[in-house]
């Protein structure tokens, strides 16, 4: 079942960001509380997960900037897509996708548009099965130190 993520389900999302990129799950402090908080209460971030057998599964982020052009039009940023290991290969990131372009549409939005940092060939497909394409746009990163 694809859905929002619940206030309750940190501990699951930060285990599940471990089959992205992450090596360890972040330590219990104030910052990620606030930042937890901050997620969940903004009506513009949406974590979407899908959870099979009580399971989150897989899960993306869906985050609508409100914008002055496009006839005043958001657009909607897409981030953070994974699938847990044992359960890639079976459409729930697609799901998690789909959730996310009908969140947009409700929202007005006049793209949706995401970056992957991976370059294999089956992730880079799998995107474009799920309707995005990398022709339209040139992405550039300046990652920052601090």
């Amino acid at each position: 079942m694809v859905r929002e993520v619940k206030k309750e389900e940190l501990a699951e999302v930060l285990n599940l960001y471990l089959h992205l990129h992450e090596t360890s799950v972040p330590e219990q402090s104030e910052h990620l509380s606030v930042t937890w908080n901050q997620i969940i209460e903004d009506q513009n971030h949406h974590l979407i997960v899908n959870v099979i057998d009580g399971t989150i599964v897989s899960s993306c982020v869906c985050v609508i900037i409100p914008n002055l052009t496009r006839n005043v039009r958001p657009y909607a940023f897409v981030e953070n897509v994974v699938t847990h290991a044992d359960y890639r290969r079976h459409g729930y990131a697609t799901e998690c996708l789909n959730y996310a372009k009908t969140i947009a549409e409700q929202n007005h939005c006049y793209k949706l548009m995401l970056l992957t940092g991976s370059k294999e060939q089956k992730t880079l497909e799998f995107y474009k099965n799920a309707g995005y394409n990398s022709t339209d746009k040139t992405a550039f990163i300046q990652w920052l130190d601090l």
